[in-house]
């Protein structure tokens, strides 16, 4: 099984890492894939370049086995949607390979302003990071989905290539790649809040040293 775990990486951090490592070890996922956008649909473009997020990810995640970086949405030119990126994995992985689309509960709850998101479940099972507090819709769009798709255990999800939601306890970190690029500007420390290698990238760059990030580094921007 693939797990699938998209956003912006503007930069990646803790708050990205940790929860991707507990549902890596917790379920049975033969790898996750972190996969970068470039322009998303539903906020601001990326404050650097495609290719430096690829480069902090890269330092972020060496030597972590059962990761691996996914840079289809980066080399495909136009936007980038899941339901895209999903089809473009569905037809490389063949039609029985179990995948899993990774969401925080707020992603999942806004579902249905997806481009073609009613198409995403036929593609994908949706494994969903519970946040204190939150559940699963009772009425709306996704309730249907909830009540004919909802899985017990991490097991089901190996049963069948897509069509089932997962819901799956991690460690929430609060941290804002908004607040830390922020915090860069101003010329104050974001160590803690990120892996050393990527803190050391991004002063090795200039990053975010401008309130919109220097881009340098030539690199296509592409979406969700």
């Amino acid at each position: 099984m693939i797990g699938i775990l998209g956003g912006t990486f503007d930069p990646v951090h803790f708050g990205h890492l940790r929860p991707a490592l507990e549902l890596l070890e917790g379920l049975p996922l033969d790898e996750l894939r972190l996969l970068p956008c470039g322009v998303p649909p539903h906020r601001d473009a990326p404050a650097v370049s495609a290719a430096h997020r690829r480069a902090m990810l890269e330092r972020a995640i060496d030597g972590q086995p059962g990761f691996r970086i996914d840079t289809r949405e980066l080399d495909r030119p136009g936007p980038s949607y899941m339901v895209d990126t999903l089809a473009s994995l569905r037809e490389e992985l063949g039609a029985a390979c179990p995948i899993a689309l990774i969401l925080g509960m707020d992603a999942f709850l806004g579902l249905p302003t997806w481009h073609r998101w009613e198409r995403i479940p036929q593609l994908a099972h949706l494994l969903v990071m519970e946040r204190p507090g939150a559940r699963l819709p009772e009425d709306g769009p996704l309730a249907a989905l909830v009540q004919t798709g909802r899985a017990d255990a991490a097991q089901a999800l190996r049963e069948s290539p897509s069509g089932r939601i997962l819901t799956w306890s991690v460690t929430q970190l609060d941290i804002s790649a908004t607040r830390i690029r922020a915090l860069v500007a101003d010329g104050r420390s974001v160590r803690y809040l990120l892996p050393a290698a990527v803190n050391d990238y991004i002063h090795e760059h200039g990053l975010y040293a401008e309130p919109r990030g220097f881009v340098g580094m030539a690199g296509r921007n592409v979406s969700r």
